[in-house]
């Protein structure tokens, strides 16, 4: 009865923490006409992946054609798809996603077409890399400078492949037993190719 008691109390405690945590706003401030179909559902199915304590603190994210800072070079901010802004004063942390990047209007059309193919999995890779940011910046302060963009990637490529699995959930069931020898053979070729560029 104790034990059941302990396991009811310690569920309740996990239903608060949760309750607790904000939704995270999207507000798009997009001028684009056209955009990909269920975007809002896209961008919530990709935060739902992502651990819901590394998202403590941020309020919103936001939906930009390009990305336009103060705090940046202009040659910079062209390319940029995606700027994390930490808590200031007051005012929570956000991200910021430029979707002229991710999408380009002005590109030939064999490049938007590969644009959009690869859409979802470009924003899920902007969004997490923002929010490993947050995560190592805010909530885990053993992260030495000089280790911070290798740590953001682990990050990004770690909840990448969480969210990957959870979208082809049959395609994943099948390739799982042959994921180690894929990733075996994925890290022999990347020592022979650091070889032959040191060759």
């Amino acid at each position: 009865m104790a034990a059941l008691l302990k396991e009811v109390l310690r569920i309740h405690a996990e239903a608060l923490k949760v309750s607790r945590l904000m939704p995270i706003k999207i507000d798009n401030l997009s001028q684009r006409q056209v955009l990909p179909g269920n975007l809002t559902e896209t961008i919530n199915h990709i935060v739902d992946a992502a651990p819901r304590e590394h998202l403590r603190g941020l309020e919103r994210i936001r939906l930009v054609d390009q990305i336009k800072d103060p705090r940046l070079r202009l040659g910079q901010t062209n390319n940029l798809p995606g700027l994390y802004h930490p808590k200031q004063g007051t005012q929570p942390a956000w991200l910021e996603v430029a979707l002229e990047v991710l999408l380009p209007s002005t590109s030939p059309f064999y490049k938007k077409w590969a644009a959009r193919l690869s859409f979802k999995s470009n924003l899920a890779a902007v969004i997490y890399s923002l929010i490993g940011q947050h995560y190592l910046l805010t909530l885990r302060h053993s992260v030495k400078k000089g280790q911070f963009e290798q740590s953001v990637r682990a990050y990004t490529e770690k909840q990448l492949k969480k969210w990957s699995e959870s979208q082809h959930t049959l395609r994943s069931r099948l390739f799982k037993p042959l994921q180690p020898t894929l990733e075996r053979w994925a890290r022999s070729l990347q020592k022979k190719a650091k070889a032959q560029k040191k060759g």
